[in-house]
């Protein structure tokens, strides 16, 4: 599977940024979809999934009622929408695939990575 981030960018605080994820080479239909944010030096860090049922969804703490990530399978695409942004949420977001199909929160449950797009939030 390979799998494409887009959608990053510069923003100010309080606006917001809706990231893609398209992916290629299994029905997208089978795959939960994750996505993980990561700041140098540190690890990755769950922010949102979605599981290969679509109503199965799981969110950070940090993001509950300002993300919305969801899914569109006749497009093998699914979608991080950032509102509310803050300049904590700062990083390079990655997208990843898991062949599981449960909206897991757990990095090395993920079978496939995207390249990341990265998000600067200025005060």
């Amino acid at each position: 599977v390979q799998l494409q981030a887009s959608g990053g960018g510069l923003v100010q605080a309080g606006g917001s940024l809706r990231l893609s994820c398209t992916a290629s080479g299994r029905p997208f239909g089978h795959l939960a979809v994750g996505w993980f944010s990561q700041t140098p030096g540190k690890e990755r860090k769950f922010v949102a999934a979605i599981a290969k049922n679509g109503p199965t969804i799981n969110y950070a703490d940090s993001v509950k009622g300002r993300f919305t990530v969801s899914r569109d399978d006749a497009k093998n695409t699914a979608y991080l929408q950032m509102n509310d942004l803050r300049p904590e949420d700062t990083a390079v977001y990655y997208c990843a695939a898991d062949l599981g199909g449960w909206a897991t929160e757990t990095a090395s449950d993920y079978d496939w990575w995207g390249q990341g797009t990265l998000v600067t939030v200025s005060s």
